[in-house]
């Protein structure tokens, strides 16, 4: 009897829907890999899909597939360690159903995670944002959208599919003015809007004239914007503000690109790194520390108020200068100060009391 093919089918349905009420990306995610999974247990087993085993994945055969990921499909390591979290937890599920087969199982949880190289986050500076956002055309009802799409961007630091997913409603630009949206982790966070942002997305949504349920950034067809369609509308622009920004032509320009230079903006703005991950709406504050890392100019900073080796100790400077004149100067780094101690309490012990006859003797009276 096939053990896979209930376990899969329960594992989504009950499992991730049902139990753990995961987001549709996360089961969009999963359902890749198990997909490509699959395909690739049919090309080195023989068996369709519909046939194969929970005892045919064992740990050679997701170890040679993970291989396959990397070297013949060009995926990173983030993406090969995507794919093995997500067969860990098929097969985390697969224990509590299929304790027969608990020994390919725990050889298959067993396969770690692969380390990888941490680069430094791209972000873009404040000459090469005023760039992009002047590279719409504002004459154009489609340039008015990018320019209003892409400054809520950069000064929110929403993600991609926050961005895509915000209605009318969400815009609040009375007193307080703020956006609001449902984040990752479903995690509802408000952000507050500068006077320029609230003056164009104002201008914006006299032109959009649509309710309140209704999406923010539309096509012109009035579909919602895609994922696909945001990305292509930022490197578009980039191409046409690398044309008076030349800085731009080095960087791959993203909309999670835009997120990280509003969070650059924030830190050296001084603004609280606990305050930046709550802006920006991370789970966890150790987060922020990428940012830190990136960011150049806060490093110089603090190399600039540490001393030169080569520069002479700080010198003793005594309350009263005129009492100080012809006395050593004491040092942390000598026997001066000793030098200077004795000193002090020889001109502070009182003269020694006249007494005149002595060394007078006899015979020299």
């Amino acid at each position: 009897m096939n053990t896979l093919a209930p376990t899969l089918q329960a594992f989504f349905t009950d499992r991730l829907a049902r139990q753990r009420r995961a987001s549709p990306h996360t089961i969009a995610a999963y359902r890749d890999a198990c997909k490509l999974l699959l395909v690739f247990a049919e090309q080195h087993t023989g068996k369709p899909p519909s046939e194969v085993d929970i005892a045919d994945l064992d740990a050679p055969l997701i170890g040679a597939f993970l291989d396959h990921l990397e070297h013949e499909r060009g995926n990173s390591v983030r993406t090969r360690n995507a794919r093995l979290a997500a067969i860990h937890s098929l097969f985390g599920y697969a224990a509590l159903h299929h304790p027969e087969d608990a020994a390919v199982i725990q050889r298959v949880l067993a396969i770690p995670l692969k380390r990888f190289d941490r680069a430094l986050i791209t972000y873009l500076t404040e000459a090469e944002i005023a760039a992009l956002l002047a590279a719409p055309d504002q004459s154009t009802w489609s340039g008015r959208r990018d320019h209003a799409l892409l400054l809520l961007a950069c000064q929110t630091g929403l993600r991609a599919t926050e961005l895509t997913r915000l209605t009318i409603g969400d815009v609040h630009l009375g007193t307080g003015a703020h956006v609001s949206c449902l984040g990752k982790g479903r995690k509802q966070r408000i952000t507050p809007l500068t006077a320029a942002t609230v003056t164009v997305l104002d201008a914006w949504l006299a032109e959009r004239a649509g309710r309140p349920a209704d999406p923010l950034f539309v096509t012109r067809r009035g579909t919602p914007l895609s994922r696909d369609a945001l990305e292509r509308r930022v490197a578009k622009h980039t191409a046409t503000a690398a044309l008076s920004c030349p800085t731009l032509r080095e960087k791959k320009t993203s909309p999670h690109v835009l997120r990280h230079s509003a969070a650059m903006r924030l830190l050296n703005a001084g603004v609280d790194t606990s305050v930046i991950a709550l802006w920006m709406g991370h789970e966890n504050m150790a987060t922020v520390q990428v940012y830190i890392h990136a960011d150049l100019a806060l490093k110089e900073r603090a190399l600039a108020r540490t001393a030169p080796q080569d520069a002479p100790p700080g010198r003793y400077q005594p309350p009263d200068a005129g009492a100080a004149t012809n006395l050593p100067t004491p040092s942390w780094h000598s026997s001066t100060a000793c030098d200077y101690a004795e000193h002090r309490s020889r001109e502070r012990s009182p003269p020694p009391a006249h007494r005149p006859m002595i060394g007078i003797t006899a015979g020299s009276a």
